[in-house]
């Protein structure tokens, strides 16, 4: 972009514009940051409903491991379409593991003290698990639809069938 600047401030002595050390910046490689993203999203569920033997970098080829410690601006190798079939497996496991510790989070909490989900979750307004659940399964090459039936079917196992009916 070019920047227009007022002839009085050309001759300004003194540390550089923070606009002028924005664009000295690299561009960052997006695939990579989302790549990054999937990673948190995976490490905050499992942090979150403290689910035990799962181990983060299993659900990852090795492009898709060695990724994680490349720099940001870099052009890296991501995984392609094809993927094991181990890793895949793996991959729907833990899906399925993060909606059943959902729904089953907030249908004992809402059954013991009538707690709704934002008292439930309170730093996570908005953030509904299972739909993130179902969109971390776009990234992770898991269908949606899989999912979202296993969803349905935790509501309907805990008791809640009016919200799987919607």
């Amino acid at each position: 972009p070019v920047l227009d600047t007022e002839d009085a401030w050309v001759s300004v002595e003194g540390p550089v514009s923070i606009v002028e050390l924005a664009l000295e910046q690299k561009r960052i490689h997006y695939p990579l940051v989302e790549h990054q993203f999937v990673l948190c999203t995976v490490l905050y569920a499992i942090m979150r409903f403290s689910l035990k033997s799962v181990k983060p970098l299993s659900l990852f080829d090795s492009k898709g491991k060695n990724a994680f410690f490349k720099d940001l601006t870099s052009i890296q190798l991501l995984p392609s379409g094809d993927m094991d079939p181990n890793v895949l497996s793996i991959r729907q496991q833990f899906l399925l593991k993060v909606v059943s510790a959902a729904v089953e989070t907030l249908c004992s909490s809402q059954k013991a003290n009538e707690v709704s989900e934002e008292e439930l979750f309170p730093f996570e307004k908005g953030k509904n698990w299972p739909t993130l659940a179902a969109d971390l399964a776009q990234y992770l090459q898991i269908s949606e639809d899989l999912v979202k039936r296993h969803y349905v079917c935790e509501l309907y196992s805990y008791g809640m069938d009016h919200l799987g009916e919607e």
